[in-house]
């Protein structure tokens, strides 16, 4: 008999990864849709044609998970509010069911990567465990004696949103606070301070992509600094120091064994996770900072779709 295959569907505030996963973990098919300023007809018609992208080479799939960067009611499948996509009071699951033809399985975004990492990656065998997934901007999630933590009403995990400085700038998106994790460390922060790099060093490869007119991102910077270019390194350690002082918050508060940091930004690698591992070290109580591991996620920026994969092989129970 050959394996179950579902589609599993990652969304973030400016881009979607999906494919065909079966019971393995084996990718058949993949698809990458990006969006900017979309409204919520458009970001839901990209949403089934993404799906339908992919299905149409494998006919036989049996579900679709979908991880969104929105709170989401667990019982209902509906988007309460989303701080990046237009998706507040939507009823997604229904609504996706609906216009696919499909069972569907809906959950935020970085609670599904935290059960790919948890059940096959890097926190296998974990039974408390935090996840941080940066892009555009952060997204949390929290495994308490081996189950995600969803908190009273199913949105807790929204660690990117606490704040780290009272006085900090503005959140980005539809957020109300200041000062969040996600504006010190995210990677669109990365991009933004490899911006002001560029201003306060013209003389720089970030200056000179400054003055020809070239965007700075997030991926840019991270490219620079692997190629051992000075100031787009400052700018990873920068930002690791302040990811850091994030983690050891959460450290203090949850004592995990794991902290598996994913995303797009953990391509920076040990250059961001350095420095992070250094603040966590030197600021955090111990015992937690001694016994806490700070790690890549084994699936990189696909931990999201493979535990999207993994919640509709589950039937949405993860």
């Amino acid at each position: 008999m050959p394996p179950r295959r579902v589609i599993g569907i990652d969304a973030g505030g400016t881009k979607l990864l999906g494919g065909v996963v079966d019971e393995q973990l084996v990718v058949h098919h993949r698809v990458h849709r990006s969006w900017r300023g979309a409204d919520r007809s458009e970001t839901l018609d990209t949403f089934v044609e993404a799906v339908e992208e992919v299905r149409a080479a494998a006919p036989d799939v049996e579900a679709v998970g979908f991880g969104i960067p929105s709170l989401v009611d667990p019982d209902t499948g509906v988007s309460l509010w989303s701080n990046h996509l237009p998706l507040d009071d939507v009823p997604f699951r229904d609504l996706m069911s609906e216009r696919l033809g499909l069972a569907v399985h809906v959950d935020n975004d970085a609670n599904l990567a935290l059960l790919a990492e948890a059940r096959r990656g890097a926190a296998r065998r974990a039974r408390h465990a935090l996840m941080l997934a940066l892009g555009t901007g952060i997204g949390g999630g929290i495994l308490i004696d081996g189950r995600v933590y969803r908190g009273a009403g199913g949105t807790a995990g929204e660690l990117g949103h606490l704040v780290v400085d009272t006085d900090g700038a503005e959140c980005p998106g539809d957020c109300p606070g200041r000062g969040c994790l996600e504006v010190a460390a995210s990677g669109s922060t990365i991009g933004l301070e490899g911006e002001r790099a560029g201003r306060e060093e013209p003389e720089s490869a970030l200056g000179r992509r400054l003055a020809a007119g070239g965007e700075i991102s997030g991926q840019f910077v991270t490219e620079l600094a692997h190629s051992g270019d000075p100031a787009a390194m400052a700018v990873l350690e920068s930002v690791g120091r302040r990811l850091g002082a994030g983690l050891t918050g959460l450290v203090n508060a949850f004592n995990p064994e794991v902290v598996v940091v994913g995303g797009g930004a953990v391509a920076a690698g040990e250059l961001l996770l350095g420095p992070a591992r250094a603040v966590v070290a030197e600021r955090a109580l111990p015992p937690s900072r001694d016994a806490v591991r700070i790690v890549p996620a084994h699936f990189g920026d696909e931990s999201g779709m493979v535990g999207a994969a993994l919640f509709a092989l589950a039937g949405g129970q993860g």
